[in-house]
């Protein structure tokens, strides 16, 4: 049976998209976070997120307030959501920090931000708002730290969801002929460094990491395309 290890633990609908995959799935955490006390200044009108564990800090300070008076620009559709569950008003999301970064330097420079972020962000977005004159300040409000962990054997498939667990994941093992799934352009531009064999997901979000991964390895889809090339090769 082929195989597939998930760098994070999934949930279980997630988990579900794998039934009747026929592949085998192993899944552990590459990463652990770690949310900071920082108390997060509550006088500015847009707030930028770019992952849900900086919603998770924000909400836990922002508990009993009124948050339609908080104006969001995120991230990732999860975040969003996460923002918009909790009553937060989401000005733009985009799915990329360069696109985000490009919204709000062509139609927000006059504005004041506030971004929160974690200890291993990039820095697309205050170089482009520093770049281009726009105000903002900045707060670290969670950690991320690798969580290396040895396998004894080799995966066909490794879905990976940022550059950090790549990192992580390579500390104690190597990557062999495995097939690598990421989540965006970040995820496999790191991917690359060490593997020629990236896929990178159609949409970045960890659903469709694991749709690539099973329509790409999957002994049922091997089937289905060998039965669509029979009845071709009939009809030629």
């Amino acid at each position: 049976m082929r195989t597939v290890l998930s760098t994070k633990i999934l949930s279980l609908p997630q988990k579900e998209l794998f039934l009747n995959s026929g592949l085998g799935l192993v899944e552990y955490n590459a990463l652990t976070i770690e949310f900071l006390e920082e108390q997060i200044p509550l006088n500015h009108s847009n707030y930028i997120f770019t992952s849900q564990n900086t919603v998770k800090v924000f909400l836990k300070q922002t508990n009993g307030l009124d948050k339609s008076m908080f104006h969001a620009f995120c991230v990732g559709e999860k975040t969003k959501s996460l923002l918009e569950k909790n009553g937060v008003r989401v000005v733009v999301m985009c799915e990329y920090a360069s696109e985000l970064a490009k919204h709000i330097v062509d139609h927000h420079t006059s504005d004041n931000f506030f971004f929160l972020c974690g200890n291993r962000r990039r820095d697309v977005i205050p170089d482009a708002l520093t770049n281009n004159k726009v105000r903002f300040k900045e707060m670290e409000v969670y950690r991320t730290h690798l969580s290396p962990k040895a396998f004894d054997r080799d995966f066909d498939g490794i879905l990976f969801y940022s550059p950090s667990g790549i990192q992580s994941y390579l500390l104690e093992n190597t990557l062999g002929n495995s097939k690598l799934f990421c989540i965006g352009k970040t995820t496999a531009a790191e991917a690359r460094k060490h593997s020629n064999n990236v896929i990178i997901a159609t949409k970045p979000t960890v659903e469709n990491v694991l749709v690539q991964a099973i329509k790409n390895l999957s002994p049922r889809t091997d089937a289905e395309h060998s039965r669509s090339t029979l009845r071709n090769s009939k009809n030629t």
